[in-house]
C-alpha cells in the first residue's frame, strides 16, 4: 500500500512538472511568450507550446471581435448645434506585440483610447456637416470617411477596427425646434407650389372651357340663324305659292289667324275703325 501510494506521489509530482513546461493556446485566443519581462514571441499556433518555468511568462488575450457601446456623446455640427449620438465600436486585436506594448495588455485601456480616438474622428466629421446632412442619407458617406482615418490611427494600438455604427441620434431641445421649424416651413413651402400649381391649372382650364363655350355658342347661333333664315326663306316660298294659287283664300286664311291670335284673350283692348279692312270677314259671312 505504501509503494502505491509513493508512486502515486511521484506520478502527481512528475506530472505538475511536466505541465509547467507546457502551455496551451486556444483557437479564440493569441499568446505572447516573455522571457523576464521581454517579449521573446508571439506567433503561436492553436494547440500545445513549450515554455521555461521561471524563465517564461505566458500571457493571452482574445482573437475575436470586441465590441464597445458608448451611451450618448455630445457632438456638435457645422451650425454649432447639438446633436447626442449612441454609437459602437466593434474591434480586434490585430497585432498582439503593438497592442501590449501601447496598452500593457489592459483591455480597458485599450477600449478607452479607441474610444477617444473613435469620438475625435465623429467629432471631426460633424463639424464639416449641417444637421440636415448628419441626420439624412449623408451619414453613410460621413461613417465611412471616419471610419477610414480611425482605422489609420488605431494600429498605433495594435487593433483593427472592424466598424463603427450610430445606433441613434437625438436633438437637443433647441435644435429639435430649430429642426421641427424648418420642416414646417419646408411643408408649407411645398404646400404653396402646389396650390400655386393648382391654382394655374384650374385657370387654364376655365380659360379653357370658357373659349369652348363661346365657340360653341357662336357656331350653334351661327347655325340657328341659318337654319331660321332657311325657314323663313321656305315659308315665303309656301306663302307665295299659296297666295298664287288663291289670293282671296290666302288672304281669309290670314285674317282668320290674325283673329284667332288678336280676339278673346282676356284684359285684350283692342281700338280699331269699324269700317276698316281687319273686320272684312267677319261683316259679310260670305267673305264678299
Amino acid at each position: 500500500m505504501n509503494t502505491f501510494r509513493n508512486g502515486l506521489i511521484v506520478l502527481v509530482v512528475v506530472g505538475l512538472v511536466a505541465s509547467s513546461f507546457v502551455f496551451s493556446v486556444d483557437e479564440r485566443e493569441q499568446a505572447i511568450k516573455f522571457r523576464f519581462g521581454e517579449i521573446v514571441r508571439t506567433d503561436f499556433k492553436p494547440g500545445l507550446h513549450f515554455k521555461l518555468p521561471i524563465w517564461n511568462d505566458i500571457r493571452k488575450y482574445p482573437r475575436n471581435i470586441l465590441t464597445i457601446n458608448n451611451p450618448q456623446e455630445l457632438f456638435l455640427t457645422l451650425e454649432k448645434k447639438n446633436l447626442f449620438v449612441d454609437f459602437f465600436i466593434k474591434w480586434q486585436i490585430a497585432d498582439v506585440d503593438v497592442y501590449y506594448g501601447a496598452t500593457s495588455g489592459a483591455e480597458f485601456v485599450a477600449a478607452q483610447r479607441l474610444l477617444e480616438i473613435v469620438k475625435d474622428g465623429i467629432r471631426a466629421e460633424f463639424a464639416k456637416r449641417t444637421v440636415p446632412e448628419v441626420v439624412t442619407a449623408e451619414r453613410r458617406e460621413l461613417m465611412d470617411d471616419m471610419l477610414e482615418k480611425v482605422r489609420t490611427n488605431a494600429k498605433a494600438l495594435g487593433v483593427a477596427v472592424i466598424d463603427v455604427r450610430v445606433k441613434r441620434i437625438e436633438f437637443s431641445d433647441t435644435v429639435s425646434e430649430s429642426v421641427f421649424d424648418r420642416m414646417r416651413q419646408e411643408r408649407a413651402r411645398i404646400a404653396a407650389e402646389l396650390r400655386a400649381e393648382g391654382a394655374e391649372t384650374a385657370e387654364q382650364i376655365r380659360a379653357s372651357a370658357d373659349r369652348e363655350r363661346t365657340v360653341i355658342l357662336a357656331e350653334a347661333y351661327r347655325d340657328s340663324e341659318i337654319l331660321r333664315g332657311e325657314g323663313e326663306a321656305l315659308s315665303a316660298a309656301i306663302y307665295a305659292r299659296a297666295y298664287n294659287k288663291d289670293p282671296e283664300f290666302y288672304s281669309f286664311t290670314r285674317s282668320i289667324e290674325a283673329y284667332r291670335n288678336s280676339l278673346g284673350r282676356p284684359n285684350d283692348l283692342l281700338v280699331l275703325d269699324p269700317e276698316g279692312d281687319f273686320f272684312r270677314y267677319l261683316k259679310k259671312a260670305d267673305g264678299q
